[in-house]
């Protein structure tokens, strides 16, 4: 259209060049020529318009419209008055819409340091989420939406892990949470062959888990022992709890309910073939498998405890949790940053923990 109007506009300017030497005797016969040929192209096209491209309505638009309707009436135009003060009309209004439309519709685009920093925090974790990237980053204290998580992983060509949804028993248990314990065994094994159980113990309200031990022979004595360590823990920490909730695993013997209930804690039994009723446990233990033993070899129990022992303080120093808000067990949130050059030249360094396996990410001293 735009080249159209263009030519149309140069030919018409070298027509009216033209008109200069004439005198007003050939105007006058050129204008009555014109005028009868108008007449003939009328009679022939009978009932049928003629039809006009956008690039002649804008130039006869341009061109007449300062002529008021009286004036038009008199001219000889195939087209009424009103449509080239109708086309005139739609001519400004295009022109100020293309004038008002913003450059850059939409919300303004994430900063860039912060869109790179999700993707490097996606290419160093390929088992993370969008929901477990926009926990780290409020670890960071980087205030973004999980949407736009979403939305950077999604333009990376990145498929974000969908979102899991919450079972019935965490909604009726959270009520509780302050005077509930889980616990539960779950077995590994190394790389010999040899099968370990470890016994571990999370609390409800916060989240931080406790490893009670591992060992290849879970006697009487043994869990037992452990009983004791936990009691004896949650005494030192001033942790006030009613409840711990069990599953009827043979390897929980009778002695190991008795020291719990000398130290004012009810054993809570779950249902038969119901692991939902101890699902914050569960939840843990599918974490652990999947952020560390499934990403390691175990040599021996020695280093199964060290590898415990350091997903441990992982998990309750540094790891956001989507069920207390992704804060941290032993730590709160820190407060957002709100100094947009502080977030513009973001300086974020990692902590490798077990050689790689495990990452944290700090703001650079």
């Amino acid at each position: 259209m735009l080249l159209r109007l263009a030519y149309l506009s140069v030919t018409n300017a070298f027509a009216l060049l033209r008109l200069l030497p004439m005198s007003d005797r050939d105007k006058d016969v050129e204008i009555l020529a014109l005028r009868h040929q108008i007449t003939i192209l009328e009679r022939q096209l009978g009932n049928t318009r003629p039809r006009f491209s956008p690039a002649d309505r804008a130039f006869l638009a341009a061109l007449l419209h300062r002529l008021p309707v009286d004036a038009l009436r008199r001219l000889r135009l195939l087209m009424r008055p009103e449509t080239v003060l109708r086309w005139h009309r739609d001519l400004i209004a295009r022109h100020h819409a293309i004038r008002s439309r913003p450059q850059r519709p939409g919300r303004p685009r994430t900063v860039r340091s912060i869109r790179l920093l999700v993707l490097r925090l996606a290419r160093d974790n390929p088992t993370w989420g969008y929901r477990r990237i926009h926990g780290e980053l409020l670890v960071l204290g980087i205030r973004v939406a999980a949407s736009t998580v979403w939305q950077i992983l999604k333009d990376a060509g990145i498929d974000p892990t969908t979102e899991r949804t919450t079972t019935t028993w965490s909604a009726v248990l959270r009520s509780q949470a302050d005077a509930l314990l889980a616990c539960d065994f779950f077995e590994t094994c190394t790389s010999s062959g040899t099968r370990l159980y470890v016994l571990a113990v999370i609390e409800h309200t916060s989240r931080r888990i406790r490893i009670l031990g591992a060992t290849a022979h879970p006697t009487v004595a043994w869990v037992a022992q452990a009983a004791k360590n936990l009691v004896m823990d949650l005494e030192d920490a001033g942790t006030c709890v009613r409840f711990l909730i069990r599953d009827r695993d043979g390897k929980f013997p009778a002695l190991f309910d008795a020291v719990l209930a000398d130290a004012g804690i009810s054993v809570v039994l779950s249902g038969v073939r119901i692991p939902r009723m101890n699902a914050i446990m569960e939840r843990w233990i599918q974490s652990c498998r999947h952020e560390l033993l499934d990403r390691t070899l175990i040599w021996n129990q020695r280093h199964l405890l060290h590898a415990l022992r350091e997903y441990e303080q992982f998990y309750n120093s540094h790891r956001p949790h989507q069920g207390i808000a992704n804060a941290r067990p032993l730590h709160a949130l820190p407060p957002p940053i709100t100094d947009q050059t502080q977030i513009t030249d973001l300086d974020i360094r990692r902590r490798q923990r077990l050689g790689g396996i495990l990452n944290e990410y700090h703001h650079a001293a």
